[in-house]
């Protein structure tokens, strides 16, 4: 006398999920190549607030820890790729998906010049 076959059910459909980013197999030898040899990486090792800062002086800040970054091209090149919105990545700022080269302080230009 055999076993009955043991129902089995069917397979779930697949869901939709949100695909990550695709990173290159460069990008990410060159992040742990660079976290092998002992190179600091400032957005890692930071609070990554500082990369998505409002005012210009702390889009300066960051923007001057990525100078010594080991993977500042590699980052670069993945943000243009990405095409990031904002913040900055591989020393420079993306503002609504383009590099510019200063932040403008919030509020409208003075009129008149002030005398010093």
């Amino acid at each position: 006398m055999t076993a009955p076959p043991s129902p089995t059910a069917p397979p779930a459909p697949p869901t939709e999920q949100a695909h990550p980013p695709e990173v290159s197999l460069m990008q990410i030898t060159a992040y742990d190549d660079a976290e092998t040899l002992g190179a600091p990486i400032p957005c890692r090792a930071l609070d990554p607030e500082v990369f998505f800062a409002e005012t210009p002086a702390d889009v300066e800040y960051a923007k001057s820890l990525c100078g010594t970054c080991p993977v500042k091209e590699s980052c670069l090149q993945g943000a243009l790729e990405r095409r990031e919105p904002w913040g900055v990545w591989g020393g420079e700022l993306f503002v609504q998906g383009v590099v510019v080269a200063r932040k403008r302080p919030r509020g409208r230009p003075r009129k008149n010049e002030v005398v010093a």
